[in-house]
């Protein structure tokens, strides 16, 4: 008889459920909107967790008890003191079959890492380091952002970017393409309009205007240039902590690198491994190339003791094809 696998992977904007079979082949697909507790609220995540998994197990035309096993990426799953609200939700679902929890960061290593282990580095609007040995101890940062001095995002990009604007127009700084830049994306008149609407706030630049630092250190800028320097280094610096707290330095670990920051330039990526070789040299840096929520549907797996490895390629293959015959995205 055929066993079916459920994996989550929620976010701040939208949330994605995944059901496979015990050969890896997905089967159905359920889609809904952010599912993180902190920007909707207990009753908020609850509800979309609901949804996504009725979706899914509708779609796959079985009923939610015949599900072996559920394992899920939850943004917003950060301290200890988050499991038990995490724990009532899942048990108020009705779910009553073996499940994990665990950050949506870690679904991506899961996803990403060929051997099922190793570190990963997630980089969208923020950013989010997790990593797991071959014993399956595993390392974190604290997924804080700027409270705990980590970075770097989007969101933290631009905010760097609108420091050397400030600089170069009081003269801190040298002078830098990023100002036009951002006066024309903010739609302001000049820059002194710009400074003062967004500390007034009748302007807002956010992690969408990150595309437009990218673009300016391509043209060569400097300022953008070193923002770009200064973003790797802070990502780098992120995997280099969680490969301490493993003691992975001399092993041929993979370095997997999820979210969308990382199409921004190529030189995030060959700055990391210069960084991160210098402590772990032989250390390999791949992008993610499957959904995060394979991840999911592994650590479900793993719940009964199924070979993840050797069922991950097929899974990932049969995910990305399933999500393109529906037209969604990962």
């Amino acid at each position: 008889m055929t066993r079916y696998f459920l994996g989550i992977d929620t976010g701040a904007t939208k949330s994605h459920a995944l059901i496979a079979d015990d050969c890896g082949r997905a089967v159905s697909l359920g889609v809904g909107g952010p599912g993180n507790w902190e920007s909707i609220g207990w009753e908020g995540t609850r509800a979309t967790l609901d949804a996504i998994i009725s979706q899914a197990a509708a779609n796959a035309g079985i009923k939610r008890h015949q599900i072996e096993a559920f394992g899920f990426g939850l943004a917003g799953y950060d301290w200890p003191e988050d499991l038990p609200p995490h724990v009532e939700i899942i048990h108020s679902l009705g779910i009553e079959a073996p499940y994990q929890i665990v950050n949506d960061a870690f679904i991506g290593l899961l996803a990403g890492a060929s051997q099922g282990w190793g570190v990963a580095v997630a980089a969208g609007t923020s950013c989010n380091c997790y990593g797991r040995n071959r014993q399956g101890d595993v390392g974190r940062v604290g997924g804080a952002s700027g409270w705990f001095g980590e970075y770097a995002g989007s969101s933290e990009l631009v905010a760097r970017a609108i420091h050397g604007v400030a600089k170069e127009w009081s003269m801190r700084g040298p002078r830098t393409k990023l100002t036009p830049t951002f006066v024309a994306a903010a739609g302001a008149a000049d820059v002194v309009d710009l400074l003062g609407g967004l500390m007034r706030s009748r302007y807002y630049l956010g992690a969408d205007c990150a595309p437009l630092v990218f673009e300016v250190a391509a043209q060569g800028d400097e300022v953008a240039l070193e923002l770009v320097r200064w973003a790797a280094q802070e990502l780098a610096a992120l995997a280099i902590g969680v490969i301490k707290q493993l003691a992975l330095e001399a092993s041929d670990l993979e370095v997997v690198l999820s979210g969308s920051f990382y199409n921004g330039s190529p030189m995030i990526k060959e700055l990391m491994a210069e960084t991160i070789h210098n402590l772990a040299p032989r250390a390999q840096l791949v992008r993610l190339n499957a959904p995060p929520v394979v991840g999911g549907v592994i650590l479900a797996m793993e719940q009964v003791g199924l070979d993840t490895i050797s069922l991950r390629p097929f899974l990932a293959e049969t995910t990305m094809k399933l999500m393109a015959q529906k037209g969604f995205t990962s």
